[in-house]
């Protein structure tokens, strides 16, 4: 039996449903990047998966040897500063490509009919994103990132009805210690990929049963539709951007490495203590006002958020032909980018 033929035998390939695949129609307009923006947190997802595996051989999740490891991993390592930087750098370039790709559906209108669902599974994919790039940047012990953690719980604890538990839950006690950091660590490497993958899962299922959206413009609506093929076209358009995309990783790895601060310490807050950069709108509104409101503000925003499709439905109802919704999303995103220059520019 010649080697093809056991291969057919023992790994059979409905070849009929192959070519169906890869000759399904792609709409013109993805021949854009911008318009496609998607793939983009995917790819990065795979790097931080491949890096974060490196980094598990060294790190420690011991509140006594965290640290150690990860000054270990950026300076005596072989190529640890690069894989650490990689590993951090990539997880900026996945929540700056989910920002912009929700920020394209939303503008675009794609959520509507009978998408509602995947647009939800998407506000799903960015909280979870955020909580990874928060446990993440939590595990490194290091001064900032352990105030971070004094912060981040602090929060949680102020949430309405379940904020003690949650609160405990997430310290594993009533202080930060080693329960937090194993948790973190769990939920890091274990419990947040997990539940991504499979809400990634389901977000490209339905992708796939509802077909890539159609834009349509004013004044275009009765033109033919323009296509082109899944494979070669758009799965080389995506190797190109892919490359490019990998590119610029490594360049800013390469001339932003990521530096270690002070180690952890319990006793001295730090003067300044700064999020990462997609924390900044609620670290300032948390600034200018009380906890509870600070927590409920947020709370608000994301159930607006995920409910999306559904008051942009009822708002068409009430004003039909005033576009409110496009509108309220204007003034949402000039408010963010206030808030977010305010805490990068303020005290």
């Amino acid at each position: 039996m010649s080697l093809s033929t056991w291969l057919k035998e023992s790994f059979p390939v409905d070849q009929e449903a192959l070519i169906k695949l890869t000759a399904e129609p792609i709409p013109n307009h993805l021949k854009r990047w911008w318009w496609a923006l998607g793939g983009t947190p995917l790819y990065m997802f795979v790097v931080q998966v491949i890096t974060g595996i490196m980094l598990i051989f060294y790190y420690v999740p011991e509140t006594d040897r965290a640290y150690e490891s990860v000054a270990y991993i950026t300076h005596t390592a072989d190529f640890g500063w690069l894989i650490r930087s990689m590993h951090r750098w990539s997880s900026n370039i996945m929540i700056a490509a989910l920002l912009l790709h929700m920020l394209r559906v939303f503008f675009t209108r794609t959520y509507q009919a009978p998408r509602e669902a995947n647009w939800m599974f998407g506000v799903v994919l960015f909280l979870l994103t955020l909580m990874l790039g928060f446990t993440g940047y939590s595990l490194v012990y290091e001064q900032m990132s352990y105030w971070a953690m004094k912060v981040g719980t602090g929060i949680a604890g102020a949430t309405p009805f379940i904020g003690e538990w949650m609160a405990d839950f997430m310290r594993g006690g009533s202080e930060i210690g080693q329960n937090t950091l194993t948790r973190f660590y769990l939920l890091h490497i274990v419990l947040l990929p997990l539940l991504l993958m499979v809400t990634v899962g389901l977000h490209l299922y339905l992708i796939r049963a509802h077909g890539v959206s159609e834009l349509k413009f004013k004044g275009q609506e009765n033109e033919e539709k323009k296509t082109f093929p899944l494979w070669p076209d758009h799965i080389f358009t995506e190797l190109i951007m892919v490359s490019i995309i990998m590119i610029t990783l490594v360049t800013l790895s390469l001339l932003f490495p990521v530096h270690l601060g002070d180690p952890a310490n319990p006793n001295v807050t730090p003067l300044h203590i700064k999020p990462e950069w997609y924390f900044y709108p609620v670290f300032r509104w948390l600034k200018i006002t009380d906890l509870t409101v600070g927590v409920l503000g947020p709370m608000v925003f994301l159930a607006i958020l995920f409910f999306w499709p559904f008051i942009d439905k009822l708002f068409d109802k009430i004003f039909p032909g005033r576009e409110v919704g496009f509108w309220f999303g204007v003034v949402g995103m000039i408010t963010i980018c206030v808030f977010t220059f305010w805490e990068i520019f303020g005290h």
